[in-house]
């Protein structure tokens, strides 16, 4: 059902948002008018944005790598940037590849590699269950599969020195800097995904420390991390024993960590 709108009611809606700090009040507008399937669902979704609900949670889902990716309120969103480590990935995945996302949040970045890399065995993890749940609805429909737990804990044994490819989304804005985010990060996505710990790398560390169990040879480990986080880890990948180096896109503001494990 599409809602049809006379230009003065629009208009009045767009300035509603925009008045509501909504940068990007007449794109949000459409999108909001396009999933609304009455005019009272829609003026419920409106007051959902003005509150300051994330569109992506009012929503129920954002677009990633050019794929639609369903969102449940309480799960990490996924960033723009962060398709760079798609794209690095990508590079990297062959055909009948094993690829682990770990912190998979809404299972995103994985879903973004099966789309594209057809063929590889997916093998999502997070510790979250909410995240669990989104992910489940974003990745089993593509044939991989989602386990719930500590990273590398959830994992069947079966899967040690068998993994291609390890992608990580992992948190690393350190604690203290948890309360600087914007707002609608800082109050609605769950902190277990922005908190990396006191230097933002608490993460970084076990999913490196771990890794060449995991991997098969000649395998990589990406990793998303900050430009200025980048030496620290990739100090953290040469101690766990991977051939290390850093990619960055400026546009995107996005560095990766890539490390390998040597054949």
């Amino acid at each position: 059902m599409n809602i049809f709108l006379d230009s003065k009611t629009e208009k009045s809606l767009i300035n509603r948002l925009r008045s509501a700090g909504c940068v990007f009040a007449e794109e949000e507008t459409q999108l909001l008018i396009a999933e609304a399937k009455s005019i009272e669902e829609l003026l419920n979704l409106i007051e959902k944005r003005v509150s300051g609900f994330p569109l992506e949670y009012v929503l129920g889902f954002t677009k990633f790598c050019g794929i639609r990716i369903e969102i449940e309120q309480g799960v990490f969103i996924p960033r723009r940037r962060t398709e760079f480590l798609v794209q690095q990935a990508k590079v990297l995945t062959r055909p009948y590849d094993v690829v682990l996302d770990l912190c998979c949040g809404s299972g995103a970045v994985g879903a973004a590699i099966a789309t594209v890399r057809k063929k590889i065995l997916l093998h999502s993890v997070d510790i979250d269950l909410v995240a669990v749940r989104c992910a489940s609805t974003n990745i089993t429909k593509i044939g991989g599969q989602v386990y719930q737990g500590d990273l590398y804990a959830a994992l069947p044994h079966s899967l040690r020195g068998q993994v291609n490819i390890i992608v990580a989304n992992a948190p690393y804005v350190p604690t203290d800097s948890v309360e600087l985010l914007p707002r609608e990060a800082r109050l609605y996505e769950p902190k277990v995904a922005l908190d990396g710990g006191k230097d933002g790398l608490d993460l970084h560390r076990k999913v490196a420390e771990k890794a060449l169990c995991w991997l098969a040879s000649g395998g990589h480990l990406l990793i998303e991390t900050s430009e200025m986080q980048g030496a620290q880890t990739f100090e953290i990948f040469v101690k766990a024993g991977l051939i290390t180096k850093i990619v960055r896109d400026e546009e995107l503001n996005a560095t990766i960590v890539i490390g390998t494990k040597s054949g």
